[in-house]
């Protein structure tokens, strides 16, 4: 069983930037890249962005431009580059696997808190 773990979220001010990871632990086959989503109070969970097992990224409109995801594979890491953060970005995000089938099992970390001040 694999196990997500955000982290680097906290508090920045418009403008400013913050990098979350997301580390897993354990193994699945299932495995077949990683999502990054948010939510923010009394919204719908989104998409932020994803990479695949070879890099390749997609991002949302609200975030291209501003946001990089990258992947070191030697500490099964996924990150979230974050750069001129805007009030909207204030979110709980969270990392989730990208399932290579549809039964498998969907499975997300914790959440790491963003907040961002105008």
């Amino acid at each position: 069983q694999v196990h997500l773990a955000e982290s680097g979220g906290g508090s920045a001010q418009a403008g400013g930037s913050l990098r979350l990871s997301c580390v897993a632990t354990g193994y699945t086959s299932c495995y077949d890249g990683m999502s990054w989503y948010r939510q923010a109070p009394e919204k719908e969970r989104e998409l932020v962005g994803e990479i695949d097992k070879s890099g390749r990224t997609n991002y949302a409109d609200f975030v291209k431009g501003r946001f990089t995801i990258s992947q070191d594979n030697a500490k099964n890491t996924i990150y979230l580059q974050m750069n001129s953060l805007k009030f909207e970005d204030t979110a709980m995000y969270y990392c989730k696997i990208i399932n290579i089938w549809e039964n498998c099992p969907d499975i997300w970390g914790q959440g790491t808190q963003v907040t961002v001040s105008s």
